[in-house]
Order: C-alpha cells, then structure tokens, then sequence
C-alpha cells in the first residue's frame, strides 16, 4: 500500500468485514485523534488516526459523505494486541433503506394528519373530555372561518370506527392520540430515532469493534482525494557573474480541505505520480436475473422432438472435477507476516525508513525546520520535521529545501518562441542524491544595492543527477535572426520490372545569425525543433531533447557567428518507365548521384525512344502524301462528270488518274512497311523496358 507506516512492534493487519447495516453509535474507547498526514502529488492523502484501547473497545471514525468510497477502498487498522472483528457503518441512503420496512413511508411524518392517513386501520385511542377508542377511517381537513372576520384556518377532522358506531372529533381539540398496537409505536420510535441520528446527511460514522487484550494504541489509516500540493522556489543569484553556484530555497504550499482541523500532524510531502482510481463501493448494486415463467399444472405445452442426430458420451465426474474452484485460504499469521516485511515510511520519533534504517546523508539547512527529504523508488518524500496545526479549509506554507546548487548562466534561443532576441537562462544541476519535484521558481539577484527580483522560471521534474535550463528573463543585448532555405534533388534511383524508383533528398537549411553584446561575451544555447522522419546533417555537435537539438556556441564580446542546421529526409517516388516524359528521362541521366547503370539504361532508352520517332515521322510523311493523293484523285473525278465525253480535257483527266494510281500503289507499299519498322521500334522499347533491372 503506497502509505502504510507501521510501527516499531510486530502488528496484525486486520481483514475488514464492513456491514451495510444501520448502527446504533456505541462507547467509544477513547477519541480518535488526527495524527499523521501524508500528502500526495497524485492528488491523494493518507490520514492516520490514533486511540488508545484497552481490551475489547469500539471506535467511531467519523467522515464525510464523499470520502466513504476511498475509506471502504483503502482502510487499514494497525493493533499491536488485537485485531478488528468487524466494521459497521449505515448504508448510502439509510432512510429510504429504513422506510422499506415500515408501514408508512417518509412523507407520512410531515405532519400529523398525514401520518394518521397512513395508517388506516390502526387501533387508536384518543384522550380529550370524551375519550374514544377505536379504528381510524380517515382524516379530512375542512376550512373553518375566523371570527370577527379574522379569515379561515384548517382544522382537522378524524372519523374512528367505534364498538358503537362511527364517531368524529376535530384532531386538533384532541388532549393526546396513541397507537394501540405496542409492535407499531415501537416502529414509530425507531423512525424518529434515525431521522435523528442522520440529520447530518452528507457525513457517515464507521464503528471499528477491535477484540484485544491490554491497553495499548490503535492506528486507522486511509487514502482520500486531497488538493494537491504545490512547489515554489527562489533562487537568490550571486553577484560574481562566474560564480557557479547559487542559493535554492524550496516551499511547499497546501491546502487543508479535509474538512477537519489539523491539530499538530506529522507531514509528509510526497513526489511522485502514483496511480490512483475511485470506485464506488459504497454504492449498492444488484445482479440483472432472467425472469422464467410460473408453471401452471394443466397448461404446459411441450415442444415436438426433432430426434438425434450423434449421441457424445460426457464423462460427467471429470467435468465437474474441472469446474469445482480450488478453496483460497490465508490464515492471519500470514497476513501478519506480509505486514512484518512491508515498506517502512520514517516516522515523527525517527523510527525506521523504506528498507530499514537509511545512510546517512549530510542534509544542508540554513532555514529553520526544513524538511527531511528522502528517495523512494518511484517517490520523494519531504518529512516536516515539526508538528504542522492547519484549520480546515486554510492554507500553509512549509519549508521543503535549502541549499546551494551548481549553475551556468548562458543564453537560451528556442525557435518559435522567442523572436529576435534569445532568454538569459541558467543551467541548474541536481547534484544532490534526492530529487526536486516541479514547481515555480523566482529568481533574486545580489547587486550592489541589495537583492533585486529579475524575473520568474517553470522547474520541471529534476531527478538526482540531472540539469535543467531555466529561462527568467529576455537577452536584450544578443541578437539572433534566422534564415531557411530549402531544396530537392535526386540521390538514388533503381528499375524493377519496368518501374522506376527514385529517391529523392528533401534538404531543410536553417541561418541562424548571431551577434553578441559588444562589451559582453556570451554562451549562447540554441534549441532548433526536431521533425519527424528528418535527419540532422549538420552540425554534429548537438545535444537531444525528445524533441529538439540544441547546439552550444561560444561568442567573444562583439562577435558576429553563422551557424547553419541542415536537415534531410528522403522522399521515394515511383514511375512507370513507360510513361516517362523526354524530360524525366533526361534529368536522370543528366543527375551526377545516380547508378551510372542507370544513367546508361535510360540513355539507351532515350535512343530507341528517337528510333520509334523517326520510325513514327516517317511513317506519318507517308500517309500526308497518301491522303493528298486521294484528295486530288477526288477533285479530277468531280471534274470527270462535269465534261463531255468528247473532249480532249476527259483524255488528260483519264491519264492523270493512272499516273496517279501508279503513285498510289507505290506510295502505299512505303507507308505499310513504315508502319511496320515503327512497330518493331515500339515493340524494341517495350521489350528494353521490361528487361530493366537494376
């Protein structure tokens, strides 16, 4: 359990059986006092009550509503001679669960009348000048009129069936009305008792029954939600601008929301990131049951047997042997030997640590009552090392840590943040062996006219051995502006059945231009931002954050420096060779840091490309000449069925169609085999193409 503080004896830790029952408030043993307060940054607390018991006591631990769930989750009893036989504590909504069982609901006790109306039928005896005893019918209210025309009131009229007949009397004039029954008035009492007892509805009291023999001190702790505690620094600077160390003062601030008075605790601070969940266990839930019909003899229908199709055989002892749960059993002596070897968190009287008694470590404290700081596996604690008395609902402010720590002061560029100017910046070193949780920090500053406040930082988590760069204030005399420049360019390519993969360099090119103070010499700590899948070039002297470079450079007082930041990333594209323009083609065998083997495949490419061009050309000259041919075998053929057929223009007409047909066949034969070198060509490209692997 992340809080358990055993003491210094052997104990038992008691398994709780909590009973959601009503109880009646019994004796205590003595009062249960707050005494220890362990407050967590995972936004929980640990409280820790103490009472002194002798023999068999009871115990009434008293807490609010909200925060019955965290205590049913997390309550731990600590008896050194005992141990608890059982817990009650009343049910989430006690009244309601209450008028369950009674014959009359909540709103009968609104007022007489009403609880009158409730009970029809109840035996009553009523005392005035004429006493009647018998079954109450029912209660009317009627309107009477005030004399001396004072207005109206509502009075009350009880009709009781008597031994006698119906008689009526007016509740109101009425000396006293008792119930009869004993079983019944006692059922009243019981109500109103309770109504009583949880007046208070938005606390609950848990009553521990603890069996034990002798006197001796009983611990209750449990873990509930609380406010989290908050971490503040000052960092007082030296005046010596090279001094390498610097005064750190840490504080704690909290907040008492507990809702009880903190009277002289023992705090603890914890640092850390526990897991912790809430569930409602103080919540009663009920398990959804099928609903099955009520037989009735007579009117049972079967249905038809539609037969067997394979009879198994079960081995029915085996399949019982394998279902039956193996009993779970834990004797207390086991429990009490967990609870002998658990973790030990120090105590007020500087009883043991986690794992045993811790080294000593020198602990530097110029303030008074600072706390005792140790190292947990996954936490750091802060002890206070005085009883801390906070009201309910006030805040405090407690020391945590004083000491010096190593510095480096230089200038902090982040790009993206800051623009134009970089922040004056500190490197702050944990070369303690305990960590300092996160928190605000203000920095002071030693000058020749007293200490001056130079501006504010945000401390992240700082784990022994570890740095962090705090910025506080703006450089004003450093100036840093930035250039980008960008590029793409062909690094790799290779062929694959007749695909083409190129690979091309995406280059990012970052300026970064500085100039220092001209009379101050500067560290200058540039962080440029890392991008997903790019890879840094240059410089190679970079530090790396998980999402950042940082580049450290040394400036003289009046320098002027450049560095550059080149990024890359590779972009793989892929084309079809046979698709490729003449200009693809070309600007890879025109790229000097390609496979000379692919520059030289593709140039044979482009040759057989211009192949099937003029094979194409050629063909295509063909074809005008054949199409203007055939046009002007068509003009003389229209000029043929205008003349006579006398006349000598027909003759020439006629000797110019068989020159013409001549040409025709001749030019004909040439644009068929054209066509065919052309296909061949085409078909030498396709071929080349596929064979292309590289």
């Amino acid at each position: 359990m992340l809080f358990m503080k055993p003491f210094r004896h052997s104990v038992h830790i008691a398994v709780l059986t909590i009973t959601l029952a009503l109880a009646a408030v019994p004796a205590l043993a003595s009062d249960l006092v707050l005494k220890r307060v362990m407050l967590s940054a995972g936004g929980v607390g640990y409280l820790e009550h103490e009472a002194e018991v002798d023999g068999n006591a009871e115990l009434v631990l008293d807490v609010p509503l909200n925060q019955v769930d965290d205590v049913l989750k997390s309550i731990v009893v600590y008896d050194s001679k005992g141990g608890v036989g059982s817990a009650q504590l009343a049910g989430r909504d006690p009244l309601s669960q209450m008028f369950n069982g009674l014959p009359f609901g909540a709103d009968a006790l609104a007022s007489p009348a009403a609880l009158l109306n409730a009970l029809q039928g109840a035996e009553i005896k009523i005392g005035a000048s004429r006493p009647i005893v018998g079954r109450l019918l029912r209660v009317v209210p009627e309107t009477v009129k005030l004399g001396d025309q004072q207005g109206t009131t509502t009075r009350n009229r009880v009709s009781v069936l008597t031994s006698s007949g119906l008689q009526q009397f007016l509740l109101e004039d009425a000396d006293s009305v008792s119930f009869a029954d004993p079983a019944l008035q006692a059922q009243l009492d019981k109500a109103l008792g309770e109504i009583a007892a949880h007046r208070a509805k938005d606390r609950r009291q848990i009553v521990l029954r603890t069996q034990g023999s002798g006197t001796r001190t009983l611990r209750i702790g449990y873990v509930v939600a609380a406010s989290l505690w908050k971490a503040s620094y000052r960092l007082t600077l030296p005046q010596d601008l090279k001094a390498d160390k610097a005064q750190l003062q840490g504080w704690a601030v909290l907040e008492n929301m507990s809702g009880q008075n903190w009277k002289d605790v023992e705090l603890t601070l914890l640092s850390g990131n526990p897991v912790s969940f809430r569930q409602a266990i103080y919540q009663a839930y009920y398990v959804t049951r099928p609903e099955v019909p009520v037989e009735v003899l007579g009117r049972v229908l079967p249905k038809p047997d539609s037969g067997v199709l394979a009879q198994d055989r079960v081995a029915g002892g085996a399949v019982q042997a394998a279902l039956a749960p193996a009993p779970l059993r834990r004797s207390m002596s086991e429990a009490a030997g967990a609870a002998a070897t658990a973790p030990r968190l120090k105590s007020a009287g500087g009883a043991s640590t986690f794992g045993g008694e811790p080294p000593e470590q020198p602990l530097i404290s110029r303030a008074a009552d600072t706390a005792e700081a140790e190292e947990g596996a996954t936490q750091v604690s802060f002890r206070i090392p005085v009883a801390i008395s906070i009201g309910s609902g006030q805040s405090a402010l407690v020391p945590i840590v004083e000491r010096e720590l190593p510095i480096e002061r230089l200038a902090f560029f982040q790009a993206g943040t800051s623009v134009g100017r970089p922040f004056a910046s500190l490197r702050l070193r944990n070369d303690s062996a305990i960590g300092l949780p996160p928190g605000v920090l203000t920095l002071y500053e030693h000058g020749g006219a007293g200490v001056a406040y130079v501006g504010d930082a945000r401390l992240s988590q700082l784990p022994a051995g570890e740095n962090r760069l705090i910025s506080y204030a703006v450089d004003e005399k450093t100036k840093v502006a930035q250039e980008r420049q960008s590029g793409r360019a062909i690094s790799k390519a290779g062929i694959a059945q007749g695909v083409l993969a190129l690979t091309r360099t995406e280059r990012a090119t970052t300026l970064y231009k500085i100039a220092a103070p001209a009379a101050e010499a500067r560290r200058l700590v540039i962080e440029h931002p890392k991008a997903v899948n790019w890879k840094l070039v240059e410089p190679g002297n970079a530090e790396v954050t998980a999402s950042s470079y940082r580049f450290t450079i040394e400036l003289k007082p009046g320098e002027a420096k450049t560095v550059t930041v080149v990024e890359e990333t590779p972009v793989v594209e892929t084309l079809q060779v046979a698709d490729m323009s003449t200009e693809q083609i070309a600007a890879v065998t025109e790229t000097g840091s390609i496979d000379p083997k692919v520059k030289r495949a593709f140039a044979d490419l482009a040759r057989l490309r211009r192949v099937v061009a003029d094979k194409e050309a050629a063909e295509a000259q063909l074809k005008d000449k054949l199409e203007a041919l055939k046009s002007d075998q068509s003009r003389i053929r229209d000029n043929l069925a205008r003349i006579g057929a006398d006349s000598g223009l027909r003759k020439r007409y006629l000797e110019k169609l068989t020159e013409q047909e001549t040409q025709f066949e001749t030019l004909q034969t040439a644009a068929d085999k054209a066509a065919a070198e052309t296909r061949a060509a085409s078909a030498a490209v396709d071929g080349f193409i596929a064979a292309m692997t590289i």
